[in-house]
């Protein structure tokens, strides 16, 4: 199932599929490590519009939800079904 990163989950793995943005944009993700094929895993999110927080390759960094909402991710269905627990 393919979700926005602030659509994710807590704990919620997935692979960047497609990024909606224009090419400065993607220079900047790229240069944190966020691009398509990368696998992250949601941490969490403030409430109300604030950053992200992701782990990609063994570090966290915060996306600021405008960003975030332009990073569209395929979720591990194994995560998603053993979730509802």
């Amino acid at each position: 199932m393919e979700v926005t990163l602030v659509e994710m989950k807590a704990g919620q793995t997935g692979v960047i599929s497609k990024i909606l943005g224009g090419e400065n944009l993607n220079v900047k993700l790229n240069q944190l490590g966020l691009r398509e094929g990368k696998k992250i895993k949601k941490i969490n999110s403030v409430f109300h519009r604030g950053p992200v927080t992701v782990n990609v390759d063994n570090y966290q960094l915060a996306v600021g939800y405008g960003k975030a909402v332009r990073i569209m991710v395929e979720v591990d269905e194994v995560e998603e079904n053993s979730s509802g627990r």
